[in-house]
């Protein structure tokens, strides 16, 4: 049985308080987490949740994935813009041009996003967090593809994406040239297996494609049996323990 995506984890400073952001701003429901830790769920409980796990590395450049926010009207892109700005959420500027119709935003701790402008044919399909736009190579977007089962919907000029059979988020890398990488990623996937599904298994499966793991690596029940890997473009991921 393959991994299925469990969780987008953010490393925060406060991540309760991250947590109260983005719930504010995608009106997801804030569950309780383990010690520190905080965790988003969308209202129909389906996909993945958004998890807010404490970290204390300083920002340095861009992060190397950040949620595109859709927009069904220029109304709703505006109201998403202001209730961003009411939770915490500041205005930025990452060399976008005057006549592109996205708005780009960071959250309090400041990780970028954007909203989008209505009329976007690319995430037509998709939902309210239309896309998580990464920095990645063509390979790292094949790599995903095979680990999720998650059927490429792009894949042009070593730009590729992906996404659910049961549509949603997409995720897309935009191909080179890639920033290189300056330290643990803020944002990162955690996989889970389902219930009678062997972890080391899977985690054999996942080197097979194209993952790296640690020597010291290894499942820690202390941190919920996560197993720390690496995509062929050296981004940190999480191998979670079958769950219930």
């Amino acid at each position: 049985m393959t991994s299925q995506l469990f969780a987008i984890c953010f490393r925060a400073t406060r991540p309760s308080e991250l947590a109260r952001f983005w719930s504010g701003v995608l009106g997801w429901e804030v569950a309780g987490g383990a010690d520190e830790s905080a965790a988003i769920l969308s209202p129909d409980g389906t996909g993945y949740r958004i998890r807010f796990l404490p970290g204390q590395e300083p920002k340095t450049g861009q992060n190397r994935a950040h949620f595109d926010l859709t927009s069904a009207s220029p109304e709703d892109q505006r109201q998403t813009v202001a209730r961003a700005l009411e939770f915490g959420g500041r205005h930025i500027d990452v060399g976008q041009l005057p006549e592109e119709g996205h708005v780009v935003l960071a959250d309090p701790d400041g990780n970028e996003f954007c909203v989008i402008e209505p009329g976007n044919k690319f995430l037509a399909d998709t939902s309210f967090i239309g896309a998580l736009a990464c920095d990645g190579t063509q390979a790292v977007g094949y790599f995903w593809s095979a680990a999720l089962r998650w059927p490429l919907v792009w894949d042009q000029d070593e730009e590729t994406a992906i996404q659910s059979p049961d549509g949603g988020t997409k995720i897309t890398w935009g191909g080179p040239p890639v920033a290189p990488k300056t330290g643990p990623n803020r944002l990162s996937f955690e996989l889970a297996l389902l219930s009678g599904t062997g972890q080391e298994a899977e985690i054999d499966r996942l080197v097979s494609l194209g993952a790296t793991r640690p020597e010291s690596s290894r499942a820690d029940d202390s941190d919920e049996g996560r197993v720390l890997m690496f995509d062929p473009d050296g981004n940190e991921f999480f191998v979670q323990g079958p769950r219930l």
